[in-house]
């Protein structure tokens, strides 16, 4: 039996070169040391040959021909020349056509030095152009969605950007029309080019015919500075290119990273750095587009400017005076933190006001110590699984750039997606079995899903075949198999999907999970003990504590006389007048960057310093920790929290020996072995994986034609050389010595009422632009922000007699609600949507009547046409 042969050998400009079968030959070349010119190529795109600037030399049977370099693979004994007289006349003549309308407006263009066609018309154009006639010419430039413009004079129809809408993102509203020298890219004609990430195809242009609005005009490219850092506005941790002028932030662009985002970034995280900046007219402190930039403390029932060590020393008063009572004190908040300052406040919390009272999350999420015994997996794992199963909500508005690695999976390699659909998905379409289930049945699915005897659950909406496709796609012990799991209903109690994930888990021991929680460092802040049950490094404690609804309640009998708050409050919580009726009956320490509706109950603020503004590490779905990196000084005098931390337990007579964020992170190193920031090479490498053995990540050097604009220096640590690829060492650290799966108690029952025959089940989800502080304080996406809006089935439209648009009135407990209703198909019969944070606010609170049943497991509504 013979040898199956693993490399092939061509030669490239006389030299031999090693590749591996069906490598394209551009790809080759590079990690020879050779650059191919380029336009249309992309590493993350299929290839297509367009734009012929790739053009070199192959020999073949007829000798030697000039072929697209991007487009044909690589076979033993390929001879290649890539600097001939013919190539050199082939690269010009391209040029000269691309250049033959293009307008001259380089000084004006936002794209102006750190462009593409400039650098390859310097070195491979002939410097001089034979046209004489009149250029093209278009109205400039069109709107052709909210935060995109289009300069069709530009364009060189290298189709990047309509590949990547088609390829990876799955959205139609731009595509090529006309024919000859009007070709253009068009958008739909009916719906404009709202993407979810429509920022991706400005960063991958490689003219100026696609721009941003925000940063449109804002600075010039040699002006700038950059960092590289961490994306904090969801939890996926992409790596971003974070760049600034004086202090102001600019721009944030996506890195190439293997392991996580691609380079790729939803528009939420690339353009709410507004928001960071804040708006320096605004002076009202209930608006989350203000940032606080002094101590903050009531006198006389007005919020006055004081100083740190006024504040702080009343801060430490508060909260030693309800620590010392019998209802004690507890925390709410810090999904939002580093790693260093979560750690920082549960050393407070636990050892100075000595409280097992604390939660990062604020209901919305899942037990993290069921999280924490699953086996968890990688986003790489779940981009390559043969089946993924999901429960979750809609992954584009809430983890958008884990929706671009799942997609590719079951786009590119046609892998499988069973879904349990709680509501829309964009990856409906790709799904090979997807499985109604509406609020309260996630567990009874999913105990049937795992018995080859049983069968459809009775009322259940699933096909008997869809349930049968499903198992047998998952197998008896889900070898292959990633289970997403996250939040979809936050109407529903967490003990439902908790106990759907335990049945799971018991089911098949060979899958693996990825969590799915959407807030920005909410896996890192569980891990540092920011939780029920929970300690640093992932450690498991068995003590009763009150998580955020228990502590609400608590606050609002009277039992707990006070609360740290780490972030805002309202806009957090499903049910905001209960929760603003607890901050009202407690004393209240803010420690916060922004404004908003929870200063109005505050007793004393603390002014914090936010993303892109501090040092430290954050931890992402996967449990990869990465560094973030301050590019900008923090407004006022707004401190980091470790700083507030410390600074709060000296008032308090205690020391937490965390001087810095670099001794937080070294102590953080030394008392759980979790990585900090000492592990980490520098802010350059891809991290350190919690709980997986060393590894070795081949990071993608950076190409500076296929992610222009991102500057090539050793201060965001990218490589110089172009296609080369970099061994990054990522750290690791020991398995952490959590609980099992048995000693943990979550997730083993829950009891669900009855469904109302004259009711709908209530299904509140999210969405990606929110009520939230990023996006609030952020004015380019404010069009964007869902409406308030009621979805329903259209067989709940029939029976109401109801058409999209209709007004209808929306029974619960606590009151009425009229809303617009809408068509769904997505839906599921019998189950109504709404979008949290969106209807309008009213109330003392500023925030949105809830319409869920805070008791409830399931919340139950009636409808009533107005």
């Amino acid at each position: 039996m013979t040898d199956v042969k693993t490399t092939v050998t061509i030669s490239v400009n006389g030299r031999s070169v090693e590749a591996a079968p069906g490598e394209l030959l551009i790809e080759v070349a590079e990690r020879a040391g050779t650059y191919v010119p380029r336009f249309c190529y992309h590493p993350r795109m299929e290839p297509v040959g367009y734009c012929r600037m790739c053009l070199v030399e192959v020999d073949g049977p007829r000798g030697a021909t000039l072929q697209p370099a991007c487009y044909i693979k690589v076979n033993e004994g390929m001879s290649v020349v890539t600097d001939s007289d013919k190539v050199k006349k082939a690269q010009d003549g391209v040029l000269e056509f691309l250049l033959a309308n293009h307008p001259l407006d380089c000084p004006v263009c936002d794209k102006g030095g750190e462009c593409p066609l400039q650098d390859q018309t310097l070195t491979h154009g002939s410097g001089e152009t034979r046209f004489i006639e009149e250029k093209r010419h278009f109205i400039k430039p069109i709107e052709i969605g909210e935060l995109v413009l289009l300069d069709r004079e530009r364009c060189i129809q290298c189709a990047r950007c309509t590949r990547f809408s088609s390829e990876v993102s799955g959205d139609t509203e731009i595509a090529f029309s006309g024919r000859g020298d009007l070709i253009e890219v068009a958008p739909s004609p009916t719906v404009p080019f709202d993407s979810t990430f429509s920022g991706n195809t400005v960063q991958i242009c490689p003219v100026g015919a696609l721009t941003a609005k925000p940063y449109r005009f804002s600075a010039r490219p040699w002006d700038l500075e950059q960092v590289e850092s961490t994306c904090t506005t969801c939890a996926v941790g992409c790596r971003v290119a974070v760049q600034s002028s004086g202090n102001r932030l600019t721009r944030v662009l996506g890195v190439d990273s293997e392991p996580v985002n691609h380079g790729w970034l939803c528009d939420k995280g690339r353009f709410t750095i507004e928001s960071i900046d804040g708006h320096e007219d605004s002076i009202d402190v209930l608006s989350v587009a203000t940032r606080i930039r002094e101590p903050l403390v009531r006198e006389n029932g007005v919020l006055v400017p004081t100083t740190w060590g006024a504040a702080l020393t009343r801060a430490a008063s508060i909260l030693q005076d309800a620590a010392s009572s019998s209802g004690g004190v507890g925390a709410i908040g810090g999904a939002a933190l580093t790693n260093e300052g979560a750690f920082a406040w549960e050393r407070f919390v636990r050892g100075v006001l000595a409280s097992d009272h604390v939660d990062a999350q604020y209901g919305d999420g899942l037990n993290g110590a069921l999280l924490q015994t699953l086996p968890r997996a990688t986003i790489d794992d779940a981009a390559l699984a043969r089946v993924v199963l999901t429960l979750t909500g809609d992954l584009r508005e809430e983890l958008p750039v884990l929706f671009l690695r799942l997609r590719e999976n079951f786009v590119k390699r046609q892998n499988s997606l069973v879904e349990f659909a709680f509501g829309p998905s964009a990856l409906r379409s790709l799904a090979a079995v997807s499985m109604p289930v509406r609020p309260g049945e996630a567990h009874v699915v999913a105990q049937s899903l795992t018995r080859s005897d049983a069968s459809v659950p009775h009322g259940s909406l699933i096909a008997e075949s869809d349930l049968r496709e499903a198992r047998r796609l998952l197998g008896s012990s889900g070898e292959g198999v990633v289970v997403v799991v996250g939040r979809p209903n936050m109407a529903e109690d967490a003990r439902v999907l908790e106990h759907a994930i335990r049945i799971l888990a018991e089911a098949f021991p060979e899958a693996k999970f990825l969590p799915a929680l959407r807030r920005a460092n909410v896996m890192g802040a569980l891990d540092m003990g920011l939780g029920p049950q929970l300690r640093p490094g992932r450690a498991y404690a068995a003590e009763e504590s009150r998580d955020t609804l228990a502590q609400l309640a608590a606050l609002r009998s009277g039992e707990q006389k006070a609360v740290l708050l780490l972030g805002g409050l309202l806009g957090n919580v499903l049910d905001p007048v209960g929760a603003a009726a607890a901050l009202k009956a407690a004393q209240v320490i803010l420690v916060t960057g922004h404004g908003g509706q929870t200063l109005r109950y505050a007793d004393v603020v603390l002014p914090a310093s936010v993303q892109h503004e501090r040092r430290g590490t954050v931890t992402n779905i996967e449990g990869r920790v990465t560094a973030v990196t301050a590019k900008i000084v923090a407004p006022g005098s707004a401190w980091p929290d470790v700083a507030i931390a410390s600074e709060l337990a000296e008032q308090c007579g205690q020391s937490l020996g965390l001087g810095s964020v670099e001794q937080a992170a070294k102590v953080l190193e030394a008392t759980t072995g979790y990585p900090a920031l000492s592990v980490l090479n520098d802010v350059s490498d891809e991290g350190a994986l919690v709980g997986r053995r060393s590894e070795r990540v081949e990071r993608r050097a950076l190409d500076p034609m296929a992610f222009p604009g991102i500057k090539s220096t050793n201060t965001v640590g990218l490589a110089e050389l172009s296609g080369a690829l970099i061994e990054a060492t990522v750290a690791s650290s020991a398995s952490p010595a959590g609980a099992s799966l048995a000693e943990v108690s979550a997730g083993r029952g829950v009891e669900v009422p009855h469904y109302d025959a004259y009711a709908v089940a209530l299904l509140v989800s999210r969405r990606l632009y929110d009520h939230g502080v990023a996006v609030q304080g952020s004015p380019a996406l404010a069009n964007l922000v869902a409406t308030s809006t009621a979805f329903l089935n259209h067989f709940d439209l029939d029976r109401l007699g109801l058409s999209t648009g209709d007004q209808v009135n929306v029974i619960a407990t606590s009151g009425t609600v009229t809303l617009p209703v809408a068509l769904s198909e997505q839906t599921p019969r019998g189950v109504l949507e709404v979008v949290f944070g969106s209807i309008d606010a009213a109330g003392e609170a500023g925030a949105a009547p809830t319409l869920v049943d805070p008791s409830g497991v399931i919340s139950q509504v009636r409808l009533a046409t107005s």
